[in-house]
């Protein structure tokens, strides 16, 4: 037998690279699974396993994973979020089936359905915006209608903010309607459509893990009507009784859907009412690298931990601010050059530069996570200090892109 193994269905651009190095560093060899390994650049990178199978095929992974422990010990199971949730509900399935630790896949698909969601927080007396779900045009108009614009709009599947618009019109809600429900979209599900009040105040975002709370970031996003993250930060800067209020409004959230488990990331607003919750994701953030650098837990580890049947230690080792800085661009085209990577990564406080572009490769923004070309990533005792190095090392960082000519590639 080989080194026990970890298996990772599909990757993830910038925390995928994460779990195959912390993986690595606890004696674990990692093995992808994937539709497309190539579509993963890291996997080449750093020379991991990868094997090419059908992940939308519940029977195709037991396959592989069958074969797989023919030569490895298999220590444990687990998968990532790109712009597809259903890889956690394989996950929850995979993992049960072959009686590995891993999440309740009962809960986490309760949590893929963002409408089943709402109803299963709604009951629990959870406070959320106002929501409709819809399968064609005139529903969705009529619960427009009933809420007020202006409303969010969103398929009922899906995540990384694909497909999710804030729209003030009726022209805006038909157009936006019409591009959801007519298979534009890659989808392999029902195109039904979540309607909802468009709850205004500030975002703040809860990484847990289990039944516990690690922390509380706050997030601004780029240009509306989408919501593309521009800046997140940890900690948020809150008082004790509002931190103590998103915080029994997380734990209330995995009670009632069912989670604790694992992580889980909790999206919510501070509105007129207090505090609102968006979505409850069954999965890390976007960020762990943030919580690692605020707080001193890599929750990347310890999930790993978690899913080899070990325990995690929540304990927190340091109080410094840590924040992402998104690298959006504001038009589509062909990206001429990027550059100032190095220059940005060389300043004292800039834990990590990410360039996601190459020369040539075309821009094409569609309002999700994807538009992200890079990232930069400070940290510092000092939330103005961290706030100052983050602008700097951005400014370092420039790019030209030239429109494509008619609009087209």
């Amino acid at each position: 037998m080989a080194s026990k193994a970890l298996i990772l269905i599909e990757g993830h651009r910038s925390i995928g690279p994460l779990y195959v190095r912390a993986a690595q560093r606890r004696g674990l060899y990692p093995i992808t699974m994937s539709i497309d390994p190539t579509q993963y650049g890291y996997l080449a990178a750093e020379g991991t396993e990868a094997v090419q199978v059908d992940t939308n095929d519940l029977d195709a992974m037991k396959s592989v994973y069958s074969r797989l422990r023919l030569t490895h010990a298999i220590a444990g199971l687990t998968g990532f979020s790109g712009l597809d949730e259903s890889v956690y509900v394989t996950v929850g399935k995979l993992c049960r089936h072959f009686s590995l630790p891993g999440p309740d896949p009962a809960s986490i698909e309760q949590c893929h359905d963002k409408f089943v969601q709402r109803q299963l927080l709604a009951q629990a007396g959870i406070p959320l915006p106002d929501y409709r779900v819809a399968m064609n045009a005139t529903e969705v108009e009529c619960a427009a209608a009933e809420i007020g614009l202006p409303v969010v709009i969103k398929p009922v599947v899906g995540s990384g903010s694909s497909g999710v618009r804030l729209c003030h019109t009726a022209e805006e809600l038909a157009k936006h309607a019409a591009y959801l429900l007519g298979g534009t979209r890659i989808t392999q599900s029902t195109p039904k459509i979540l309607i909802e009040e468009f709850a205004q105040g500030q975002y703040y975002n809860v990484d847990t893990m289990g039944h516990q709370v690690v922390g509380v970031g706050t997030a601004e996003f780029d240009c509306p009507p989408h919501f593309v993250f521009r800046e997140v930060t940890f900690p948020a800067p809150l008082g004790k009784d509002e931190h103590e209020r998103i915080v029994d409004l997380s734990l209330s959230c995995l009670q009632a859907l069912g989670l604790g488990w694992g992580p889980a990331n909790i999206e919510l607003r501070w509105t007129k009412r207090g505090p609102v919750v968006i979505e409850v994701n069954p999965r890390l953030g976007a960020g762990p690298q943030l919580v690692n650098l605020a707080y001193g837990i890599d929750l990347v580890t310890e999930h790993i931990k978690l899913a080899t049947g070990g325990k995690c230690a929540l304990l927190k080792k340091r109080s410094h601010t840590a924040a992402w800085r998104y690298l959006i661009p504001d038009l589509d085209g062909t990206l001429d050059w990027i550059d100032g990577g190095t220059q940005a990564a060389a300043i004292p406080g800039i834990a990590e530069v990410k360039l996601y572009a190459q020369p040539k490769m075309p821009i094409i923004r569609k309002g999700d996570s994807e538009d992200c070309i890079g990232y930069v990533i400070a940290a510092s005792p000092s939330r103005d200090q961290t706030a100052t190095l983050l602008q700097q090392a951005v400014d370092l960082v420039n790019w030209t892109i030239t429109p494509f000519r008619d609009g087209h590639c």
